[in-house]
């Protein structure tokens, strides 16, 4: 709209600057006989009575001292003051907005000459200046005047501005003949003229006749006619006799050369003529300029409404094409917008979804409305092209990510199958063996074997998939937190405390562990060895909770809220953020179950992690009488977990006592204690009885309390009968009766591919 607007404000300036200019000079030609009116006759009626006033003075000094001759003096004086009085009421009190700064300027000038007219008249009357000096005096004075008439009626350029100029250069006729008339005045009165005053006398009348020779041909007709038709007068050929008669007499002679009353009534008639003549021709330059102002005017009147038109149809063309061309660029905006905002992220989640979505489907073309042949349309057309290229990206890049998750799985499900037949292998190994020392080893590579097991089940995790272990039953959350415990590489750093006889439900089991080992091993991971990460637990009202504090250098603000970001967002996945791995799968994880999970700044100064188990993912336990012998929280539903599962049921039986045997603080334990030190109590294990679980008629002891020793026929039939039954609870067989002693010589077919 901008850049639609400014050629039409510029051409609207445009317009009104060639109005304003065009109609300037003839508004003033239309003002130029109001304001003459209003200013420049006080200045002529000033200026004539002046003349006259010089008249008078140059006689008075000619001539001796008369008392008649200055009285005449004292009353032209007078006539003067008030001409003088009215001319600088009419400049003071005028509507001076109408003049220009020049005409202001000359009129200020007239009004301050005037001001010097007592200086004057004091020299006078005290004959302290000659007659010549005085008509010389009173010449200065009226000089200004002439400026006046000739700013008031001048223009700028043509016809009409050379018409009130000559005017003007005419007026100075009628000074001319007053100043003759005031020389011959005072030489009359004295007698005789100086050469130097004789010399100006004559320069006035070769002045006067040169004025009427150049300027009255060059007025119009109807000017020119007034001047040519005095010029045949008797007035007009009587003064140019005298004239000559002055001219011929010389300095000596100049005073008798005319007679006094033909001489006075000569000029005085001829100065009024001359006023009248030249304010005729100021009336006919100023009707001539009126008429032609009007007729500009109306011309200036039809261009300027012909301009204004053109200038509105301009911007009603403009205005018109900005709003199209704005709305087809706010469509161009909003499909952009759409895509951005709208189209991408839900074609992305459909992909995610692994919906099948066709391209030009999705993106289809605009309207051809907005893509005509223009630039605009240019943009359309290449915004059709980029958007079809954004869809198509997508739908590449969601492949691509499918085809990465698929190989991310595919290595993360060979990885599981192979970690699985090694915990078969090592717990083999371990039922084999009696060497304390090897046994030990073959505890710590049942553990590594399992920290490895959680980390291919993570890369399932993020996969998008999940991992293959089920539990039938509830497990107590303590077991849960013992085997994610038991899951990380500094378990001996973890302090347990004693946990309510609180039950997880079996479809969460895998997943909670899994959860709460990552959120532990970051906790050991990112806090110095030699400090301790603790556990609080707890029942609230909608579920129950786990904090887990470490006393690490903790998170800063940018980084803990990056941290709660991914925790709440796990779906948008980037593997290039390599060391947030762990808490994309917490946050996956939560999300799968609806758990909390919550990042804070610790008290011991470093990270609180709080993890808000609800409602949906508890359960209840099943008192330890109920079950049967070896089920300790259900069994491992999948086949690949039958061989070996660091859950919550096995690790009763292979974690928690494989770390016993490593290390005396580990997840059996609650921590482990400082040299020199009373370590804390560890909740009590319970204390095997012997033969307390047989059947009555099987309890055999000697009459002196002692139990019967067993052969060794006894003791291997006993360890056979608990080595078959193991194996068999760990297959999932039904018991039974007891079957020939035999020992399993090879793996599952699926284990061996």
């Amino acid at each position: 709209m901008a850049l639609a607007l400014a050629p039409v404000v510029a051409l609207t300036a445009l317009w009104s600057f060639a109005m304003v200019s065009v109609t300037g000079e003839l508004r003033a030609l239309i003002r130029l006989q109001g304001v003459y009116d209003d200013f420049g006759t006080p200045v002529d009626t000033a200026v004539g009575q002046i003349q006259i006033e010089r008249r008078l003075s140059a006689a008075y000094l000619g001539a001796r001292p008369d008392p008649a001759t200055a009285a005449g003096l004292l009353a032209q004086q007078r006539r003067t003051d008030r001409a003088v009085d009215a001319m600088r009421d009419a400049i003071r009190d005028g509507d001076r907005g109408r003049l220009s700064d020049r005409q202001r300027q000359a009129l200020d000038a007239m009004v301050t000459a005037t001001g010097r007219l007592e200086q004057l008249r004091g020299q006078v009357l005290s004959r302290k200046i000659s007659w010549d000096g005085a008509v010389a005096g009173y010449s200065a004075l009226v000089e200004p005047g002439f400026d006046v008439e000739s700013t008031l009626t001048a223009l700028q350029a043509g016809q009409l501005a050379r018409e009130s100029q000559v005017v003007v250069e005419l007026v100075r006729v009628r000074e001319f003949v007053s100043r003759e008339d005031a020389l011959v005045a005072g030489a009359r009165a004295a007698g005789r003229l100086t050469d130097g005053q004789y010399d100006t006398l004559t320069s006035t009348i070769e002045d006067r006749r040169v004025f009427q020779r150049t300027y009255v041909p060059d007025l119009p007709s109807d000017s020119r006619a007034l001047f040519e038709t005095f010029q045949r007068g008797a007035l007009y050929r009587s003064l140019v006799r005298g004239e000559d008669a002055l001219l011929r007499a010389g300095a000596d002679r100049a005073g008798a050369a005319v007679a006094a009353d033909t001489w006075r009534s000569t000029t005085d008639r001829a100065v009024k003529q001359y006023m009248l003549l030249c304010t005729h021709s100021a009336e006919n330059s100023a009707a001539r300029g009126r008429a032609f102002a009007y007729r500009e005017l109306a011309k200036a009147a039809v261009v300027g409404a012909a301009g204004l038109a053109a200038v509105g149809l301009s911007l009603w063309f403009a205005v018109r094409g900005a709003r199209r061309i704005s709305r087809r660029l706010e469509i161009l905006r909003d499909a952009a917008d759409l895509l951005t905002a709208r189209q991408l992220p839900a074609l992305m989640e459909r992909l995610s979804a692994g919906e099948d979505v066709d391209a030009v489907t999705e993106a289809p073309p605009l309207a051809a409305r907005e893509a005509g042949d223009d630039e605009i349309g240019d943009v359309g057309r290449s915004f059709n092209r980029a958007r079809l290229a954004a869809v198509e990206a997508a739908i590449k890049q969601a492949t691509l990510r499918r085809g990465l998750f698929a190989v991310l799985l595919n290595i993360a499900r060979r990885n599981q199958a192979l970690v699985h037949r090694q915990l078969k292998l090592v717990d083999t190994l371990e039922r084999r063996t009696d060497d304390p020392a090897v046994l030990g080893e073959l505890f710590r590579i049942d553990h590594l074997t399992t920290r490895m097991r959680r980390h291919a089940e993570s890369l399932i995790i993020l996969s998008g998939a999940t991992p293959g272990r089920r539990w039938r039953r509830p497990v107590p959350i303590a077991d849960v937190v013992s085997s994610a415990v038991g899951e990380i590489e500094d378990y001996p750093r973890v302090v347990v405390p004693p946990m309510p006889e609180v039950g997880v439900a079996a479809d969460a089991v895998a997943d909670v562990v899994h959860l709460l080992a990552e959120l532990l091993e970051n906790a050991t991971v990112f806090s110095p060895p030699h400090t301790q990460v603790t556990l609080r637990t707890g029942r609230v009202g909608h579920g129950f909770t786990l904090e887990i504090d470490d006393r690490g250098l903790g998170l800063d603000a940018d980084q803990l809220s990056e941290a709660r970001r991914t925790l709440t967002d796990p779906d948008a996945f980037d593997p290039t953020r390599h060391d947030r791995l762990g808490l994309y799968v917490v946050g996956r994880l939560a999300a799968r179950h609806g758990i909390g999970v919550t990042l804070r700044e610790s008290p011991y100064g470093g990270t609180t992690a709080v993890v808000l188990l609800p409602g949906t993912v508890l359960a209840e336990v099943e008192p330890e009488g109920g079950r049967r012998d070896g089920e300790r929280g259900g069994r491992p539903s999948s086949a690949e977990e039958r061989g070996r599962s660091s859950s919550a049921e096995d690790h009763g039986h292979r974690p928690a006592s494989a770390v016993g045997v490593l290390s005396p603080s580990g997840p059996g334990r609650s921590e482990t204690s400082a040299p020199g030190t009373e370590p804390p109590p560890p909740p009590t294990l319970p204390t095997r009885t012997r033969q307390a679980s047989l059947a009555p008629e099987l309890r055999t002891e000697r009459a002196s309390g002692e139990a019967r020793d067993l052969d060794a026929d006894e003791m291997r039939a006993v360890f056979g009968a608990f080595q078959r039954g193991l194996d068999r609870g760990r297959r999932g067989l039904p018991t039974g009766p007891e079957e020939p002693d035999h020992t399993e010589k090879g793996t599952r077919a699926d284990d061996d591919q």
